[in-house]
């Protein structure tokens, strides 16, 4: 069960903006390695997607090999200056153009490490087949549905695979970005260094980025200052709201007591869905201090049940976790893509 939670935005507002850090570049050495950690202690066995987790884990760990090694073309100087000069995402993913063909090159060295880890389900062992019959065109095209949410396009069971190969890419490119450079956004509603989207969010503990919550991009890991108490989908600070599992089945003989104990459960959760009711959109949030290997990325992913809770109670994410790619009816299609066109 989903408690609901208010939360005042007047002291959070109050804070000091430019005493903020407002950048956390990806951490090169250890970015996918740490999710991939965070996954498997989140795969524990009675979780309903174990399996899955476990395999993103491998994924991830793939991801971490590659990148040791791999080095993607840095934008031109006068391509990095124009973005800089009208407030747009330095260097934006969106666009085969934008794209260096390694990507795909990419994408197969990380289907080899799975390979490699052996125990491929038949299943697996057929998608992992059909990805390497793929022409570059089709692959492309997905790439490019998958970062313009054209859900109708998607291969859902393609996709975390061609996603993992443009993470890697990206990331790269971002690890040697300094912060410096990456041009202040009009709206937060975007990564400001490749233009897509956040995952989730995350409070950290620690150093100057104490207490501060920052977004995590899906695509090349940058993190973001935002306030916390506002909405990280449309910037509003009206209608902000936190639920969290509650860890107890509602009853219809409960006590104040019990209602008292599920309220205070659900304050100290390590993770909650962050809800706005301006956009009608929600998003995750965790807080470092209540779970300190919480990774915005896996804890997003691992958190399915909070996903339909969020869902039944009349709220929408405004894209999914670019692991797990649902099933998609044209009046969602329809609606995401009216969605990922305001927050662009």
């Amino acid at each position: 069960m989903v408690q609901r939670i208010l939360e005042s935005a007047a002291s959070i507002e109050a804070l000091d903006q430019s005493a903020i850090p407002r950048l956390r570049m990806p951490e090169r050495a250890t970015v996918f390695s740490a999710r991939a950690a965070r996954l498997r202690q989140l795969a524990d066995a009675s979780h309903p997607i174990a399996g899955y987790l476990r395999l993103m884990a491998a994924l991830a760990d793939a991801q971490q090999h590659v990148l040791a090694d791999f080095t993607a073309p840095m934008p031109s100087r006068e391509s990095i200056a124009l973005n800089q000069q009208h407030s747009m995402p330095i260097v934006p993913a969106l666009g085969a153009n934008q794209r260096d063909p390694a990507w795909r090159d990419v994408l197969f060295m990380l289907l080899d490490r799975i390979e490699a880890a052996g125990a491929l389900t038949p299943p697996l062992a057929q998608l992992v087949a059909h990805l390497r019959s793929m022409s570059a065109d089709a692959l492309d095209a997905q790439a490019d549905a998958i970062l313009a949410l054209r859900f109708a396009e998607i291969e859902p069971a393609a996709a975390p695979f061609i996603v993992a190969a443009l993470q890697v890419v990206w990331t790269d490119i971002a690890s040697r970005i300094g912060s410096a450079e990456v041009p202040y956004m009009d709206t937060s509603g975007v990564c400001p260094v490749c233009g897509t989207m956040p995952v989730a969010s995350i409070v950290r503990v620690g150093g100057v980025h104490e207490g501060y919550r920052y977004v995590q991009c899906g695509l090349c890991s940058t993190e973001w200052h935002v306030v916390r108490a506002k909405c990280s989908n449309c910037d509003s600070t009206k209608g902000i709201a936190y639920h969290a599992m509650d860890g107890a089945e509602a009853s219809t003989a409960q006590t104040a007591e019990d209602e008292q104990a599920r309220a205070e459960r659900a304050r100290n959760a390590p993770l909650k869905a962050e809800s706005c009711d301006e956009c009608g959109t929600y998003r995750k949030i965790g807080y470092q201090e209540k779970a300190y290997d919480f990774e915005p990325f896996a804890d997003d992913l691992a958190s399915l049940t909070l996903d339909l809770l969020m869902g039944d109670a009349g709220f929408r994410r405004p894209a999914p976790n670019p692991w797990l790619w649902p099933e998609q009816s044209a009046s969602d299609e329809a609606s995401q893509a009216d969605e990922s066109d305001e927050a662009r």
